[in-house]
């Protein structure tokens, strides 16, 4: 579990900072277990985390909770328009839980704030921009 410590130095890095924590719905075969668990990590240490659900729209928003998280099946992803509601809503981090084969605008070539890719597979894809990390 060194994602874990990882995670929770970065979150308690953050504090008094405007978190946002987006968890990729796409699809349901995830590893519900760890994404739950990550999700707990930030209501535990970042309470004031706002959880992002999106696939291929933003389907909520709302403070962080581990057990409002509800996955669908039609495996469509699009990054760009939680990516540009977080540089709207003025965040310093977004965290992205999502195995990164969404589609990003092609226009988009980079964001105005921190950004890591919460990767909960074995395989770490290479990202667009910002930096992803390997939580399986």
């Amino acid at each position: 579990m060194r994602w874990h410590k990882m995670i929770l130095s970065m979150l308690q890095q953050r504090q008094g900072k405007k978190v946002a924590l987006a968890v990729d719905t796409s699809t349901n075969e995830v590893p519900s277990i760890l994404i739950n668990n990550i999700v707990k990590l930030f209501e535990q240490v970042k309470p004031d985390t706002t959880l992002v659900q999106a696939d291929f729209k933003i389907r909520s928003i709302e403070p962080v909770k581990s057990d409002t998280i509800k996955y669908y099946t039609h495996g469509k992803s699009s990054y760009t328009l939680v990516l540009e509601w977080a540089k709207e809503e003025g965040f310093d981090t977004l965290f992205y839980i999502t195995d990164v084969t969404g589609f990003i605008d092609e226009d988009m070539e980079n964001v105005d704030f921190e950004l890591f890719w919460l990767v909960p597979d074995d395989f770490l894809p290479r990202v667009p921009f910002g930096k992803a990390i390997k939580v399986a």
